[in-house]
C-alpha cells in the first residue's frame, strides 16, 4: 500500500510519497510525470514517520542548511538502469552542478562500456521520483545550459539559487535540450 501527504514549501504544494517505510515519491505541483512511478492509488495519510522526517528534511533543505539525501529512507521505484542514475545524482553535493555527458561517463564505466548517451541518461534524470531529496535540479547540460527540469526550468533555477550555486556562466536554451 501507498500513501501521501503533503507540504508547503516555498516553492509551492509538494507531494511527498511512502510504502509505510520508504520515501518513494516528491513532486512539486504541476511537474511532469507527477506520481508515475507509483503502480497504485495512493491513500492520504500525515501521521507516517517517514513523511515526518521528510517534512523536517525539506525544512532544513529550504532554510538553506545542507541535509543529505542519505539521512532519509529512500526507495523510488524504476528499473535498474535509473536507479544507478538516481545513485549518482545522490552523490552530487548541495550547491554543486554535474552535467549530463559527467553522468554518462559514470554510467559507462560503471557498465563497463566504452561510453553511454548522455540523451539515456537525461532520460533517466528527467524520471528522478524523488525530485529535490535525489538533486535532478543540480545536473545541467555541458555547455551551461539550464534544461531537463520535470519541475521546470523556473524551478530549477530557483533550487540551485537556494544553494548558493554560481549561475552566471549558465544559460536557459532557446530551443531543445542541450544535453
Amino acid at each position: 500500500m501507498y500513501y501521501s501527504t503533503t507540504y508547503q514549501s516555498p516553492i509551492g504544494k509538494i507531494m511527498l510519497a511512502c510504502d509505510g517505510g520508504n520515501l518513494v515519491g516528491l513532486w512539486t505541483e504541476g511537474q511532469k510525470y507527477f506520481g508515475d512511478t507509483v503502480p497504485e492509488t495512493m491513500t492520504e495519510r500525515d501521521n507516517i514517520p517517514v513523511f515526518d522526517s521528510a517534512k523536517k528534511w525539506l525544512d532544513r533543505y529550504f532554510a538553506g542548511k545542507k541535509p543529505s539525501s542519505s539521512q532519509l529512507p529512500l526507495a523510488p521505484i524504476g528499473g535498474k538502469f535509473r536507479q544507478e542514475v538516481w545513485n549518482i545524482l545522490r552523490e552530487i553535493p548541495y550547491g554543486e552542478v554535474f552535467t549530463y555527458g559527467g553522468i554518462a561517463k559514470k554510467m559507462a564505466a560503471k557498465m563497463g562500456k566504452p561510453s553511454m548517451s548522455s540523451q539515456a541518461v537525461g532520460g533517466a534524470v528527467g524520471h528522478n521520483p524523488i525530485s529535490i531529496i535525489i538533486p535532478c535540479h543540480r545536473v545541467v547540460g555541458s555547455n551551461g545550459s539550464l534544461t531537463g527540469f520535470s519541475g521546470g526550468v523556473q524551478m530549477k533555477i530557483t533550487l540551485l539559487e537556494l544553494e548558493g550555486v554560481d549561475l552566471s556562466g549558465m544559460f536557459v536554451p532557446k530551443k531543445g535540450t542541450a544535453l
